[in-house]
């Protein structure tokens, strides 16, 4: 019951050729801003300084720990939405105080970025049935597949380490230590809780590995139609794939879910 018209023309065998061999290379991440990643604006920049007073407040030291703070400060400060505009500039989600996971996904990406931390996205293709959970009267609008820019952040393993022992971790792993359940079950794509929130609480992988092989909660990798590769930035990925749907359709979606609060009824 998912449906194409609503999507840009994105050629299944294109993508899969250009995601293979995305994947195959190693791709730089940055910490230069980005259309998207607005980091000089003064909104993302007194989201910087807060995060660093309350970083230091609580002794968080390592670039880990402080975008764990920015995290938590985001699910309280950013109402979530499902807004469709994945291009929406960083400092225009904060001025509204709503957006999707996407649009608060760049936000924590603009603030490693003004912090230093290299950031970079991996573009997957995830089955729109994803989504039925949350628009179970609304199926035969729901796309055929969603593009989700999802953020890899290069951290180093201790305060001080110099980027030559730092590591990309995916926006799933910044908060180590979760069991494969987390706590309360996995993530189920229903409800209040969003993918954003989600990754504070339970593990969440999109390749099946050896701990979620199987049923195990953690794993949507059923979910994941194509890995499309890594990029330097969800600018590039989204000037190459184009959003999850066509403009005309981004145009007319935008006023009602921009302000749909998830976990609504639907």
């Amino acid at each position: 019951m998912t449906s194409r018209l609503l999507m840009p023309v994105r050629t299944v065998r294109t993508a899969r050729t250009e995601g293979a061999e995305a994947s195959a290379r190693e791709v730089p991440g940055s910490t230069r801003p980005t259309p998207i990643l607005d980091l000089e604006h003064p909104l993302v920049t007194a989201l910087v300084a807060r995060v660093l007073r309350e970083s230091e407040a609580r002794g968080a030291v390592t670039d880990r720990a402080r975008l764990q703070v920015a995290h938590g400060i985001l699910v309280t400060a950013v109402r979530p939405v499902y807004s469709v505009e994945d291009r929406r500039r960083a400092s225009r989600t904060l001025r509204l105080g709503r957006g999707s996971c996407s649009q608060r996904m760049a936000v924590l990406e603009a603030v490693a970025r003004s912090l230093g931390v290299e950031t970079r996205v991996r573009g997957l293709l995830v089955d729109g049935t994803f989504w039925y959970p949350r628009f179970p009267k609304l199926r035969a609008f729901v796309p055929e597949e969603v593009l989700l820019a999802w953020p890899e952040f290069r951290l180093a393993n201790t305060a001080g380490t110099s980027t030559a022992g730092a590591a990309w971790v995916p926006i799933a792993e910044l908060f180590t230590g979760l069991a494969p359940g987390g706590h309360g079950g996995g993530f189920t794509n229903a409800g209040a809780e969003t993918l954003f929130e989600a990754v504070a609480r339970t593990a969440v992988d999109w390749d099946a590995p050896a701990a979620c092989a199987g049923s195990a909660p953690c794993d949507l990798s059923a979910h994941l139609r194509t890995d499309l590769g890594r990029f330097s930035s969800r600018d590039e990925l989204f000037d190459l794939h184009g959003q999850t749907l066509c403009r005309p359709a981004r145009t007319l979606a935008e006023p009602v879910l921009g302000r749909w609060s998830a976990g609504a009824a639907a």
